[in-house]
């Protein structure tokens, strides 16, 4: 009869990323399901001065007018007439977006006026005018 060796087995020691990986991943689909994406209108505008100015910490939707009194949202110019069309589309992909308007301290008020007719139109709630401080 042959005698069997007693010698124990060695087991390799490994660790499981699995676990790891599930978690990393489903904290990847929190940060972009949770992220905030801000809308810029793309130029460089001289705000206008206010005492009473106060800082909106959620708006996500910026629509600038410059000191020649054109409109600019994603950093395209757009005419006056289509400024309802593009915050409805914005919109579709957040109903709770916020607007501020930039205006250059030189553009026309009536141009202004306009802009928020339109998002208003469009069924934007909440619109800001920016102001520097």
């Amino acid at each position: 009869m042959a005698k069997k060796s007693l010698k124990p087995k060695e087991e390799e020691a490994s660790i499981d990323m699995t676990p790891m990986l599930d978690i990393v991943f489903i904290m990847l689909i929190f940060f972009i399901v949770t992220t905030s994406f801000v809308k810029e209108a793309g130029i460089e505008i001289t705000e206008p001065r206010a005492i009473s100015a106060s800082p909106k910490p959620k708006a996500n939707i910026f629509i600038g007018i410059n000191a020649s009194s054109d409109i600019y949202m994603l950093k395209k110019k757009i005419n006056k007439e289509d400024v309802r069309t593009t915050v409805e589309t914005m919109l579709l992909e957040n109903p709770e977006s916020s607007i501020v308007i930039q205006a250059d301290q030189k553009a026309k008020s009536g141009v202004l006026l306009d802009v928020m007719d339109a998002a208003k139109a469009a069924g934007v709630k909440n619109i800001s005018v920016a102001a520097e401080n």
